[in-house]
């Protein structure tokens, strides 16, 4: 009796169907995953061009049979977006900045400085992570309003100057990552703390503070707890809350609701596909170190 032993080109010829096998499972995996994931997005996406009695419509219609381009004109007709969109882009330019700028500053002091209680300070930083926004809600409230700040754009920037905690922790990991030697060595040509923490770390902590930028403007472009709470004329509203004074108003409305909803993503899908490389590489290495 006789047995075939495979050649080593069958052998490799196997491997290689088995990897194909394998990598078309991977892909059809994901594309499955990805399509449930993202047919929230989709359907307000085609919601928010549909007649009305389509998105009502029961058994649901996926593809809309004629499209409702008056449902993107129709909020701007009835309320003032265009003001909401201008308040929500100034609220988030400046928070952003400011939040940015203070927890890289904290960051850099905490990564790269050596001073007393230096880590009984950051353990205590890193404890108001866990305090909820509703124990430090009402304080902040009457702190505002015995200063006179309610109605303005204050409460909302202000507190971005003084740091973020996550933000802090993002940019100090990634900063401890840069080799000491590098201050050692800007040191001796003559740069002192500040000069150090523009000209090297900045610099080289561009991916994390571009994860930061974008975890930053994510949170100010769709904050609604906090305007909610501060602001009360609407002209000051921001989008979030002119799109819920839009769903109170016109309850009927689900076509100009999803039109507005599509288009307060756009900026956030700008910012993150432009940063996506960043955004990856900051998440990566920011928690290599601890």
């Amino acid at each position: 009796m006789t047995i075939a032993i495979p050649s080593r080109r069958q052998a490799a010829a196997g491997t290689i169907s088995l990897r194909i096998v394998g990598r078309a499972i991977l892909y059809l995996v994901c594309i499955f995953g990805a399509l449930v994931f993202s047919f929230p997005f989709i359907w307000m996406i085609l919601s928010s061009v549909k007649p009305q009695a389509q998105i009502m419509a029961i058994p649901p219609i996926l593809i809309p049979t004629s499209l409702e381009w008056a449902n993107y004109v129709r909020p701007f007709q009835n309320l003032p977006f265009p003001q909401f969109f201008r308040n929500t882009v100034i609220v988030t330019a400046l928070g952003m900045t400011g939040v940015l700028i203070s927890s890289s500053i904290a960051a850099f002091a905490f990564a790269r400085m050596r001073f007393p209680l230096r880590d009984p300070f950051f353990v205590a930083m890193l404890a108001t992570l866990m305090l909820p926004y509703p124990v430090t809600m009402i304080p902040t409230y009457v702190l505002f309003a015995k200063l006179g700040l309610i109605n303005t754009f204050a409460p909302l920037i202000a507190p971005e100057w003084l740091g973020s905690p996550f933000i802090i922790f993002l940019l100090r990991q990634y900063m401890m990552t840069i080799p000491l030697e590098m201050d050692d060595a800007a040191r001796i040509d003559g740069c002192g703390w500040f000069g150090i923490y523009r000209r090297i770390v900045l610099p080289m902590a561009a991916p994390a503070l571009g994860v930061a930028a974008i975890y930053s403007f994510t949170f100010h472009w769709n904050d609604f707890i906090r305007p909610v709470i501060y602001l009360n004329q609407m002209d000051l509203f921001t989008v979030p809350l002119g799109m819920a004074l839009l769903n109170s108003r016109y309850t009927t409305d689900f076509g100009g609701t999803m039109a507005i909803a599509t288009l307060s993503l756009i900026p956030v899908l700008i910012v993150f596909f432009t940063a996506q490389r960043h955004f990856i590489q900051g998440i990566v290495v920011s928690g290599v170190k601890g």
